[in-house]
């Protein structure tokens, strides 16, 4: 299997993601003060562009990118009056696109191999006093606890789903990552269920 095939999740739709119930609403609550400055916003890893196309609802100038091939064009069959590219956080996207008042990527970092070179992509997409909001799994010692207990483990990081996660960040893990990439500010909030078994957690970052 290449490097390709492994990337693309084969999209069919550009139909909103399973987390998408839980996730977004809590991303339009922190989207509002970057809203309100418009100008243009950058979707890493926009999937199927379901996301990204509620960014430009907000009126937003978005672009969306993404590995999977199948996605792009499921995103471009369903948005074309949208960009959607080809493209992952390993590419010097900030050379190819320029700089972004608003960086999204939702669910995607747990995915990466070199969560550093994500989190250089994303301080590189994002502008001087521009905003970064990224989201993944939560971690944390009670969650983790409950998972061993209830013996989940085997279910929670399933080997044999192909892309799937192969990094756990816990709120401290995430902001010192993205500190040193050169943010200068960095907020968790916990979404999905109660905080200690929180499902994701949503970190906003300001250069």
């Amino acid at each position: 299997m290449t490097a390709a095939q492994i990337a693309d999740y084969g999209y069919s739709d550009a139909e909103a993601p399973w987390a998408d119930a839980y996730l977004w609403p809590a991303v339009e609550r922190l989207l509002h003060p970057a809203a309100s400055v418009g100008g243009r916003a950058f979707d890493l890893g926009c999937g199927n562009g379901a996301l990204t196309a509620r960014l430009a609802g907000y009126g937003f100038e978005t672009i969306g990118v993404d590995p999977s091939e199948s996605g792009i064009v499921a995103a471009r069959k369903a948005y074309p009056s949208l960009t959607f590219e080809v493209g992952s956080s390993d590419d010097p996207l900030a050379k190819r696109f320029g700089q972004f008042e608003l960086v999204i990527s939702l669910e995607v970092i747990e995915h990466c191999i070199h969560p550093w070179y994500f989190g250089q992509t994303v301080f590189g997409l994002t502008k001087p006093s521009g905003t970064a909001i990224i989201s993944t799994p939560y971690h944390g010692y009670a969650k983790n606890l409950a998972l061993s207990l209830a013996n989940r483990w085997d279910k929670h990081l399933d080997p044999f789903w192909v892309g799937g996660h192969i990094k756990l960040f816990s709120p401290s893990t995430l902001t010192h990552l993205l500190k040193a990439v050169g943010f200068s500010s960095v907020s968790i909030h916990r979404i999905g269920r109660i905080p200690p078994l929180a499902k994701s957690m949503i970190a906003v970052a300001k250069r």
